[in-house]
C-alpha cells in the first residue's frame, strides 16, 4: 500500500524486545497480544519523536465503540482521522481510494497472534454489528426497535453491554480531586 501510494515507511522488528518478556505470560496469547500492540505503539511513538511527527491512529468507529483495541496499544495516537468511520463503511472507501483489493478483502484482524480474527473474536461480523451500532447509537434507537428492526433480546444485550463497559476506553482518563 505504502508503494502505490507512494508513501515513505519504515519496518522496525519488536520481535528480540517481545521476546525478552513474553517468557513471563506463560502462553497467554491475551496478554502477548496486548504486550505486542502496546510495545509496537511505543516504537512508532518513539519513531514520531524522530521524526518530528504525529501517530496517526488507526481504531474505527466500530472498534472504538466494542473496546475492540488495546487502550495504550493500537487506540493509542495524536490524530485519528478513521475514528468516526464504521469499520464497514471503511471497506467502500478504501475501494474508492483504490486500496489494493488483497487489503480490502483480507479478514479483518489485529494480528495479535497466528490466525486471529476480529470477527471471530467479536462473535459476529462488522456488518451485522454496524447495522446494530448505526441503529443503536447514531440514531439511538431503543430495544423494542431493535428487535423490530431484526435484533434479536441476546444480540441487543451483548453488544449494548459491550459498548458500556468498555467507554472508559474512549475517555480520557480521570484524574483524582484531592
Amino acid at each position: 500500500l505504502c508503494k502505490k501510494f507512494d508513501i515513505r515507511y519504515e519496518i522496525v522488528s519488536i520481535e528480540t524486545l517481545l521476546k525478552a518478556y513474553i517468557e513471563n505470560m506463560k502462553d497467554d496469547k491475551l496478554r502477548v497480544g496486548n504486550f505486542s500492540s502496546r510495545l509496537r505503539m511505543s516504537v512508532l511513538f518513539d519513531v514520531s519523536a524522530r521524526e518530528k511527527s504525529l501517530v496517526i491512529g488507526t481504531s474505527n468507529k466500530s472498534e472504538l465503540l466494542l473496546g475492540y483495541g488495546t487502550i495504550y496499544g493500537d487506540m493509542a495516537c495524536a490524530l485519528n482521522p478513521i475514528g468516526n468511520i464504521y469499520k464497514s463503511d471503511l471497506f467502500d472507501f478504501a475501494r474508492y481510494l483504490g486500496v489494493n483489493s488483497e487489503i480490502i478483502d483480507k479478514k479483518p484482524s489485529a494480528d495479535l497472534w497466528e490466525g486471529q480474527s476480529d470477527e471471530y473474536d467479536l462473535g459476529y461480523s462488522y456488518k451485522e454489528l454496524d447495522s446494530f451500532l448505526k441503529l443503536y447509537i447514531d440514531e439511538n434507537r431503543s430495544q423494542n426497535e431493535l428487535k423490530k428492526a431484526g435484533f434479536d433480546d441476546d444480540f441487543f444485550n451483548k453488544i449494548s453491554k459491550r459498548v458500556k463497559i468498555n467507554s472508559f476506553k474512549r475517555e480520557l482518563p480521570k484524574i483524582a480531586k484531592i
